[in-house]
Formats: C-alpha cells, structure tokens, sequence
C-alpha cells in the first residue's frame, strides 16, 4: 500500500469474491452520490479505470453512467472513464448494499472489534517489511524511514535491516513486538473534549493524505479521517493546556497483511502523568460498524493494543525520504504479516 492513497488492492484482498451481475442491483446510487463529499478536484487522482469502479462497487456500466450523471467526477484517459480511488471507496462504504468490496472489506476488518479485547492486549510479533521507491531519483542518496517507535509503549524492534546508499529504490525490515495495556484516559477535560468531536456529527471517509494536512477543510465537507481527527484533537488537547501530538503509524493484521493501513491517533501526557494514545478514528469507525463494540471503542480512549505500531512520524509526515534531490515524494509500500 502506498502512502498517499487506497489501492484496488485494498479492495480486491481476502478471497472477497462476488458475482457482481445483480449484486447491488437496486441500489439507489443518486442517493448515495448526494450522501458523501467528493474528493475536491486540487486533491483528486482520478487513475482508477471504469472496471475498478465496476469491480468495486458490484454494479454494471448502466449504474456507473447514473453515478456520473449525479455528480460523480470522472477524467478520460485514453478513451477510458477513471475515478478517484478515494470516491469510489466512500461510494461503497455508504451504498447499504451490503455487497460492495468496501463494505465486505471493513466488516471483515472489524470482526476483532466485537470480539472480548483481551486477545489485543497480549504481545504480538509482526514480520515488518517496508519497499522505498523514488520515481525521479537522479542519483545515489542516504534513505531515511520513519522507522516503528514501539519500545516506548511496551514493544520491541530486531533484525532490523536498514536501506544502504542507493538509487531508486531501497527495503526496511525488522521483526516488531506490540503489546497492549489499559491505561484508559483519566483526565475529564481530554475526555469531554473527545466526547464532544465524536458527537460532532463528523462522517468518517476516505480523504488523500495531502488533503488530511487540512483538517478544517475535511471538517467543512463534514467529513472526518484518521489524520484530519488527530490533528484537530491534539490542537484541542494544546488549546486547553495538555502536551499532545498527533503521530502516524501503521494499522495492520487484517485480512492476512493486506490491509496494512496508515493510521494516525493521538498521543497525549494525561494528569496522571502518563502518555496516553486517544485513537478517535477507530472509536469512530467502530461505532458505525458494529453496535456491540463498546470494549473496543473504550480501548481506543487511553489504552494502547498490539495492532498498532506507531511511527516516528507526527501526524501528517511522509512515512520516508530520500536524499537525492527529487522533488517528488517517495513511495512507501508496507507488507506487515503477523508472526504469532
């Protein structure tokens, strides 16, 4: 997965397979198109060809033509209709079909969340594997990766194999420990103000990192996301006197590694002294979900779990860089397979 948005892989992973004639057939696809924001135009990448949208969504060429006509934005690129990944995503996420990849991908995702939290508690070995590419590298340069922060939180980090001098492209490897802890946040006022962005109405989509930097321009769409959030959180927690700072991370052991996900939440000194991580994302999206998530949704507000492994990186950082000269970001792809 790369940094800066979904990838079809996202949504064609876990033997997810459909028959897509008739799958969402009876969709009202002009309601759902005026029920999300789409990704305005400065932050689109509309790459993704018609049979991706067909793909993802369970519906034939007759039921993209009706997206488009209510607002659906499309480019042309050699005679062929592409999307945003991003708008896709949100299309299927609230089509209420039940049968978009989307949906069937996150309710596999949260499977764990209904579950008794125990089992996100205990330690846990992941085999962490990152691939660096820099598309417009003009020479041999020094890599650095925003590398897995874990030891602060109970964790551990060996075998790490570093990039060396190169050009174009470079590997991270490493074996990884999470664990996980109950350190609920005790602190009235970070709690309140949690309380009230998740009461805020915000509905949580699929936004391009780049624009996630602009919380203020999420939130005007009525939107929200991982990054977006944590930001503005930790501007909260600073406004009323708390130490706090969003950071990136890395999301992961579901569907058997194919859905590393880029995270962010928030890391907050509390007034019992300790750092505590606010994960309001996954609160959020928990939530939506599944009903019967409460445990989860309490571990999101304090407590650490071992399907997180935090970054070095602050809340809206590239994951990597590469010293050559390029003017472009590089890519970052993460593989993290769990071990035991």
């Amino acid at each position: 997965m790369t940094d800066a948005k979904p990838s079809a892989r996202s949504f064609c992973s876990g033997g997810l397979t459909v028959s897509r004639p008739t799958a969402t057939e009876g969709v009202a696809w002009e309601k759902v198109a005026n029920s999300i924001e789409f990704i305005p135009a400065e932050f689109s990448v509309r790459d993704q060809p018609e049979s991706v949208a067909q793909e993802m969504l369970r519906c034939e060429p007759e039921e993209i033509d009706r997206l488009i006509d209510a607002g659906l934005p499309f480019e042309r690129r050699s005679g062929v209709r592409c999307f945003d990944a991003n708008d896709l995503y949100n299309l299927g996420m609230y089509s209420d079909s039940g049968k978009t990849q989307p949906e069937l991908t996150f309710r596999l995702l949260f499977r764990f969340a209904r579950r008794p939290v125990d089992d996100l508690l205990r330690a846990k070995e992941w085999d962490f594997r990152v691939s660096l590419e820099c598309v417009d590298c003009p020479e041999e340069a020094p890599w650095r990766l925003e590398e897995p922060d874990v030891l602060r939180f109970g964790g551990s980090v060996a075998g790490v194999t570093r990039p060396s001098v190169s050009r174009g492209s470079a590997g991270f490897t490493a074996t990884v420990t999470t664990t996980g802890a109950r350190t609920p946040v005790v602190s009235p006022v970070l709690r309140r103000l949690t309380g009230e962005y998740l009461d805020a109405g915000y509905r949580w989509q699929m936004i391009p990192v780049p624009m996630q930097a602009h919380p203020d321009r999420v939130h005007a769409m009525g939107a929200t996301s991982c990054i977006a959030a944590s930001l503005h959180l930790a501007e909260s927690f600073r406004a009323a006197g708390y130490r706090a700072e969003a950071k990136r991370g890395w999301f992961c052991g579901v569907l058997g590694g194919a859905l590393d996900l880029p995270h962010a939440c928030v890391e907050v000194e509390d007034d019992d002294g300790a750092v505590k991580t606010v994960d309001i994302a996954k609160s959020q999206l928990a939530a939506r979900l599944s009903a019967d998530t409460e445990q989860f949704q309490e571990l999101c507000l304090g407590s650490i779990y071992n399907k997180v492994i935090p970054s070095t990186a602050s809340g809206n950082a590239p994951f990597g860089y590469h010293d050559c000269g390029s003017q472009l970001p590089i890519r970052v792809h993460t593989d993290i397979q769990a071990v035991r």
